[in-house]
């Protein structure tokens, strides 16, 4: 397809992934940054808290994870709601100059409230830099690859995820808890940073030349931002349905990066070891999602959110109930295979229900529920683990996972 809009002079716009090629692979090494800014407080922040600030209560630990995820949730609403009206490069990059001091609070930081407000910041740059890059992925592919792109997309941003765990894991191991781990942050935003600004080109366009070849078929109707937001909710059962497996795999995600570092602690692994499980899941998921995302365009989105959903929660339970490494593995393995079923999924359904006039406001809207689980995740296990330990917050996780994906198979349409 092709129209007399352009991104740049002298440029048609076509819609695809070979089309575009060059921009979606900056825009996927550019997430992988992203990711990899979450990775390097994912094996060692919980026990920072412990070791360094003396935080024992795990309501009280897990509260970075919450206030990262309410700062996430609600930026990527916005995030969603200005892209659609201002565009969506500046939008990234003004993600990545929030980031900036996150490296150096985590480094320094002389008390646990800078540790949060550290997380504040991390939340808000991740809203808007993630869902940005998203956005652009799917306006350049266009409707028929949407399930790959956003494979590419959580493959690179979730194995950034697992490999910085991995090196922090191991550079505090030898080196401490802190400053050595985030050196590399510091890397990350730099290279971000450059790319967006230099590099990316805006991509608002590609979805303007959509909303016209739908022509009256599917005429863009004028939402408000309170309209979008109910249709995108709960209005529309299809789209609550995606909402709610969003916030619940997040809800286990939340809980799987601020207890699982704890579990394994308490078992007497190393923090080499910790490190290492810690990076298996992300790892996994990132994976998987290259085979992932294009099954779901080829054997659609219901079977692949379901059983994700199903696979999450019986790897939850197999971790909560394990003592043996093989066995912490063989959940965390599992753990990650079903959440690669259901990441990519999800969002790519949404670019198939919502109109494209309205659709970055309605993946901002997906991703303000499914990031509010790292919130509700973080406070209702915490609250369970200091009332009745940590393996029942972590089986209590596995049941909800378990009947999100019961609620996924009755509203979804088949």
């Amino acid at each position: 397809m092709t129209s007399t809009l352009t991104p740049s002079a002298g440029e048609p716009i076509r819609h695809g992934l070979r089309e575009n090629w060059q921009q979606f692979s900056l825009l996927v090494l550019i997430n992988a940054f992203v990711g990899a800014m979450i990775g390097m407080e994912r094996s060692i922040l919980p026990l920072l808290a412990e070791q360094e600030f003396a935080v024992l209560a795990h309501t009280a630990m897990l509260s970075f994870i919450a206030v990262f995820g309410i700062s996430k949730a609600i930026t990527n609403y916005l995030a969603g709601h200005f892209s659609d009206r201002s565009g969506r490069k500046t939008i990234l990059v003004i993600g990545w100059w929030i980031a900036a001091p996150v490296p150096f609070l985590l480094m320094w930081a002389p008390s646990w409230a800078w540790i949060l407000f550290a997380n504040v910041l991390l939340g808000i740059s991740q809203g808007l830099t993630w869902s940005t890059t998203i956005i652009m992925k799917i306006d350049l592919v266009g409707a028929k690859n949407r399930g790959l792109a956003m494979g590419l997309n959580e493959f690179a941003g979730y194995i950034a995820v697992g490999l910085a765990a991995l090196a922090t894991g191991w550079v505090a191991g030898h080196y401490g808890l802190r400053p050595q781990p985030f050196y590399m942050g510091i890397a990350f935003v730099a290279l971000g940073l450059l790319l967006s600004t230099l590099l990316i080109r805006e991509t608002k366009p590609y979805a303007d030349l959509e909303v016209a070849g739908h022509g009256d078929s599917q005429p863009a109707i004028a939402l408000s931002a309170r309209e979008i937001f109910r249709q995108a909710s709960w209005r529309d059962r299809r789209l609550f349905a995606i909402n709610q497996a969003g916030l619940v795999n997040n809800l286990n995600d939340g809980m799987a990066w601020g207890l699982f570092p704890v579990l394994f602690a308490a078992a007497h692994l190393k923090l080499t070891e910790i490190g290492l499980l810690a990076a298996l899941y992300p790892i996994v998921w990132g994976i998987s999602q290259i085979f992932t995302g294009p099954a779901s365009d080829r054997f659609g989105r219901r079977g692949l959110i379901v059983g994700g959903m199903w696979t999450q929660a019986v790897g939850i339970a197999i971790v909560a109930v394990s003592v043996q490494v093989a066995w912490l593995i063989s959940g965390l393995f599992l753990l990650g295979v079903g959440t690669a079923m259901v990441y990519p999924t999800l969002i790519a359904a949404i670019g198939d229900i919502a109109h494209p006039s309205w659709r970055g406001s309605a993946i901002g809207v997906y991703r303000f529920w499914r990031d509010s689980g790292y919130a509700i995740g973080a406070l209702l296990s915490g609250l369970i683990a200091d009332g009745f330990g940590v393996q029942a917050a972590v089986i209590a996780v596995a049941i909800l996972t378990f009947l999100s994906g019961v609620t996924s198979a009755r509203l979804l349409p088949r």
